[in-house]
């Protein structure tokens, strides 16, 4: 399913359960795994980079690679190491594009010097910006197990979460995972009149065809098992509780789309998901080129 696996990486100890998560990806998909660590150049890197410290930056770079596939060949898995100057992003992005990349899996955050580099901005600017999924990892959950068993999708209708749902059947196929589709109705800005408001049957028939589509999309794929759900509150927080109470082990969310959950995903609630989700997260952006 995927053959080549991007592994963005500084070495620090915080990703070192990350890259095993990548490693068992790359093993479970007989794939080639990429590892890049990317010194930063860019205008506004820390002053320490600019006054010629980068030599020994890169330095550490390769070191950091070099133990990374080293790791992988104890593992069996063909390696390919690079190290790169640059914008951390903008970087990871090109190289994926050059190298055929189908797949990036990176760490919500790393070395507490290079934050930058591996928290919010960048693994948030790999999702909205790179043209294949991302499986962005928070190295605080334990126990990192892949393949996955339990597999959730929440989805809003939207072509960025069609996208979503259709990695989703295609991961739970190669996996023999259970896959849980779920539809959140936002109701967190209605007011103290929310219970009447979400029986309205505009919002509810709306909800039934969302994840009618999904759960068509899903058996025509000849999906073993398949689970749905609608539920009613804030996305996050719902999805979290989905998470909590039905062991959910991986989730897979569409990045783009034109529906208020969408503009919602894309905002705090993508920043805090990314974050602080306690399973990894794969997101599948809908490309620049396709509209929206």
């Amino acid at each position: 399913m995927y053959d080549q696996i991007l592994f963005p990486t500084d070495g620090s100890e915080p990703v070192e359960s990350v890259l095993e998560y990548a490693l068992q990806i790359a093993s479970e998909h007989e794939a080639t795994i990429h590892v890049l660590n990317v010194v930063d150049t860019s205008q506004d890197s820390p002053p320490r980079v600019q006054e010629g410290v980068s030599d020994a930056l890169e330095q550490d770079g390769t070191e950091v690679v070099n133990e990374a596939a080293q790791r992988a060949t104890e593992y069996g898995i063909d390696v390919v190491s690079e190290g790169l100057h640059g914008d951390p992003y903008e970087a990871i992005v090109e190289y994926s594009t050059q190298s055929g990349i189908e797949l990036i899996a990176m760490p919500t955050h790393g070395r507490r010097g290079l934050q930058r580099f591996l928290l919010g901005s960048v693994t948030e600017r790999v999702i909205n910006t790179a043209d294949v999924p991302v499986i962005a990892v928070n190295p605080g959950t334990q126990p990192l197990t892949y393949p996955c068993q339990e597999l959730l999708v929440p989805t809003d209708g939207s072509r960025g979460s069609e996208l979503a749902v259709s990695e989703g059947v295609a991961l739970a196929n190669a996996t023999g995972a259970t896959l849980h589709l779920l539809h959140v109705v936002e109701t967190g800005s209605l007011g103290p009149d929310v219970r009447s408001l979400v029986k309205d049957e505009e919002l509810t028939t709306r909800a039934d065809e969302i994840i009618a589509d999904a759960i068509e999309t899903a058996e025509a794929a000849t999906v073993d098992s398949i689970e749905s759900e609608i539920e009613f509150g804030v996305p996050s927080k719902e999805i979290r509780n989905y998470i909590d109470a039905h062991d959910i082990d991986f989730a897979i969310l569409g990045t783009h789309g034109k529906t208020d959950f969408s503009r919602y995903m894309m905002g705090g609630v993508s920043a805090k998901i990314v974050r602080t989700s306690p399973v990894p997260v794969m997101w599948v952006r809908e490309s620049n080129s396709s509209g929206g």
